[in-house]
């Protein structure tokens, strides 16, 4: 996070917001001391906003509730070392 006084955020404020809308973090000083903190603007979280949101980027393949491969369940149960599956 850098710090920069207040002239030089007068002087270069709107790359700072640039920077900051990147998702950087600025803080501004006065005389060594921090006096504000340029973040992100993020709107609260609404999670039934975001329910859906990917629907249609992932189909379930007709196979998903199949038995796994013999070899696939014998190195989750332990009894054989992992093999690349190629």
């Amino acid at each position: 996070m850098e710090t920069v006084n207040i002239d030089q955020a007068q002087t270069n404020f709107t790359e700072m917001l640039s920077r900051v809308e990147l998702g950087e973090k600025i803080i501004i000083s006065n005389q060594g001391i921090a006096i504000a903190k340029l973040v992100p603007f993020r709107a609260a979280s609404n999670r039934s906003d975001s329910l859906g949101q990917d629907r249609g980027l992932f189909i379930v393949p007709e196979d998903f509730t199949a038995p796994l491969p013999e070899e696939i369940l014998v190195a989750f149960e332990g009894n054989e070392q992992c093999k690349p599956i190629v």
